[in-house]
Formats: structure tokens, sequence, C-alpha cells
């Protein structure tokens, strides 16, 4: 909590020109953010509510479903024609989801989502929010608190606290669209990563490992900063509801890319222990990483770091990226 001092100094806050904000809050700064404290170095700390649009109440129906689609092959076994018909409708249904997949795809193969067209009047706004941007912020006790804190008893609700403006090294504690963009997939493909342990690359406010936390046996969500991992650890808690639905494991640790080893010191925070780097490079199936590339030395050593990972892992190993384009340096990858 912070007190009423803070409270008005905050009120009349501008992000300036030498800080980094994501467009995840750039554009609605009408709406309430609740304040909820400082971190370490005296960046205000927000709380912001995302509802899953998946229903995960259908997730225990999931066996239903499974049962049902049985029987309508067995159905079809036991007709010629109607399993014939069957055939042709699957074949035909896969041939239309191949060609739609197909025209997603850039020049790399890489699967390319296209933002939402913007209006005239969109756009004319978006240019007067670029230049100042006025958060509304709320203390606990205030008006529509209340709501707020009904809302995030949800179980389709993700809660996430996360900073809204930061000096470039400190992007890791905002929200980005490519954690978005991840944890949909993570959840579109749930099937494939069901049971799985995975590693997170700069999980940053942990986002997308919540999500693959879900469906996963293990995450291992890494960062480095002790700041930043311990508002991770923090959002791991918050949803601690929505993991347990998938009896799933979330480990925040510290990943260094610009180190050699894994920090094994047992006196420093978020170190990994030496059973621990044993069971990624025994069961790791999964390497993911979302919104990484900002930095061309950091983008080397994350590259350094994927490499020695992966040739000590037991299992082949799928990685995932996903990356917001953007134009504005030699690091940022055009997929």
């Amino acid at each position: 909590m912070v007190d009423l001092a803070e409270k008005e100094n905050m009120d009349n806050l501008t992000f300036k020109s030498d800080t980094v904000l994501s467009d995840v809050h750039l554009h609605c700064p009408n709406k309430r953010h609740l304040m909820v404290r400082l971190n370490a170095v005296g960046q205000p700390v927000f709380l912001s509510y995302f509802k899953l649009l998946w229903n995960t109440d259908n997730w225990a129906s999931e066996k239903n479903v499974r049962e049902a689609t049985t029987e309508k092959e067995h159905q079809c076994r036991s007709g010629e024609e109607l399993c014939d018909k069957g055939r042709n409708s699957l074949k035909n249904e896969r041939e239309l989801n191949t060609k739609g997949l197909e025209a997603l795809l850039d020049d790399d193969g890489d699967l390319e989502v296209v933002r939402r067209p913007q209006s005239a009047s969109d756009l004319e706004v978006e240019d007067l929010l670029r230049d100042k941007v006025y958060p509304v912020i709320l203390m606990r006790g205030e008006d529509a608190f209340e709501d707020e804190e009904q809302e995030s008893s949800c179980s389709d609700v993700v809660k996430i606290e996360h900073t809204m403006a930061t000096p470039l090294e400190d992007v890791g504690k905002q929200v980005w669209r490519g954690a978005f963009l991840l944890a949909d997939y993570i959840l579109f493909k749930r099937d494939v990563f069901r049971s799985c342990t995975v590693l997170e690359l700069g999980g940053g406010t942990g986002v997308a490992s919540i999500i693959m936390g879900m469906v996963a046996k293990r995450v291992y969500c890494t960062d480095v900063g002790e700041d930043l991992l311990a508002m991770c650890e923090h959002n791991v808690a918050l949803n601690k509801h929505l993991i347990e639905q998938g009896r799933g494991e979330i480990k925040v640790k510290e990943l260094d890319w610009l180190k050699d080893e894994f920090c094994t010191d047992p006196e420093t925070p978020y170190s990994w222990s030496e059973a621990e780097v044993a069971n990624l490079h025994d069961h790791c199936t999964v390497i993911m990483a979302a919104d990484v590339f900002y930095d061309d030395d950091l983008t080397d050593a994350m590259f350094r770091t994927l490499y020695r990972i992966t040739h000590n892992l037991k299992n082949s190993c799928t990685v995932y990226f996903s990356i917001e384009k953007r134009n504005c340096g030699r690091s940022l990858l055009n997929g």
C-alpha cells in the first residue's frame, strides 16, 4: 500500500518520451487502473484483469466430447456408406483448413497474425493518445474496487500485477501482445501441451506461463532480476485457482542469458536446485518465449542460451516464439 501523498503524486503521472509503454494499456487511458503498491525501484504497480474467452467450465466436458467422437467413429465403421461419407467430409475439412492456414503464413512459413483494421476515427484518437497518457488510479477502498474484486473471483479471469511505463531495461514488467497471442495458441492447442514439461524464456509478468500451467505438468518460468521475478511469482500465486484446475506446477526461476550456467547458489533468490536442472534436461519438450527480441545483444545471448539448453535435453524439443512485428531496429525479427 502507498500513502495519500504518494497517491496524489501519481494521480498527475504522465508517461514521458524516455519510457516504453505497451499498447496493451496505451489505448485505454480512461479506464480505471487499480494501483496496489510501489515496487522496489519506486515504479507504480497496477492490477489488471484479463478474461479468458474460452469458458473454463468446458474443460471438464472434454472427456465427454472425446467419448462422443469415439462413438461416432465406431458408428462409421459399422456402416460402409456412412464411413465413406465421413472420410470424404474429413478430407474436405482438412483441405480447407490447410488452405486457410497457408494463407496466414509468411515467406518463412511463420504464422502471421494481422491486427484488426483501424478506422479513421481510431487513428485520430491514437495520435492524441501517444503524446500523453493519464491513467486513472484507484486505491483499495475507493469506488468500484468492489466490482473489480468480485470479477477477480471468477474462474475464467487471469489477474496480473504489472507496471505500465518503464525504461527499456524494465519492459519485462509490462504486459505485451505477444504473450496474449502465445496464450491464445496454448489454449487452442492445449492437447499438444498437456502433461508436458515446459521452459519459458523471458517470462516477464508470467502471463504465458500461467496459461501453460493450466494444461502442462510443469512450467519453468524464467527471467532475470529479483524484483521482476518476485512480481512474476506473485502473479502465479494470484492465479493458483486456474493452475490447480489442470493440476500443473509453475516454478519461477532466474535464467540470465548473459551467463553460461544455471544459477544453483542456494543463497541466491530464484536459483535452481541440481534436481530441477536435471528434471529440465530429462523431461523438457517445449520451450517458449513471447516478445523477447528488442535488443541486439540480448537477442544473441538468448539464442546462445537456447542452443546450450537444447543440446543438453534428452528429448526432442519444440520451440515457440510469439513476436510483435516492429520496424524499429535490426534486432527485431520479421516473423
